[in-house]
């Protein structure tokens, strides 16, 4: 029950990451174009070159601090397995993924939003693991 627990929160904090630094920083550093709405997709499919480029730089660095959080988060629950981490980190690679394939975007941004995801879920393998065999002593 208790790596179900680790799981749910740890997915929440990563969520809850993702929307601190992509919607309330990224957007109040880097405002959208007046008329936009960040929570209609066909909008932000047609308008993608109005976003401006800090806004999106906090959308990578959003999702890859996202799935570091999250899964650490979900090891310092856990203690005992990564199996919520590697749940955490498969559930936000997949919708930062989904989201790539979803928003036509330009190759810097899509590459750089994969890429950082990826290196995200790795150093959150690593510092999930340390915390798991750091407790398990």
């Amino acid at each position: 029950m208790k790596n179900v627990l680790a799981t749910l929160v740890g997915f929440i904090v990563a969520s809850i990451t993702v929307y601190i630094l992509e919607s309330l920083v990224g957007h109040n550093l880097f405002p959208l174009p007046e008329g936009a709405n960040p929570m209609d997709m066909e909008w932000i499919k047609n308008n993608m070159d109005q976003i401006p480029i800090g806004s999106k730089i906090c959308v990578v660095i959003a999702h890859f601090t996202g799935i570091v959080f999250g899964m650490l988060v979900a090891a310092l629950i856990s203690k005992k397995s990564l199996v919520p981490s590697y749940i955490v980190g498969g559930l936000m690679l997949a919708a930062t993924f989904f989201n790539i394939v979803m928003l036509p975007k330009e190759l810097w941004f899509t590459l750089s939003d994969g890429l950082f995801v990826i290196i995200g879920f790795f150093i959150g393998k690593q510092l999930s693991s340390k915390k798991i065999k750091k407790d398990s002593n």
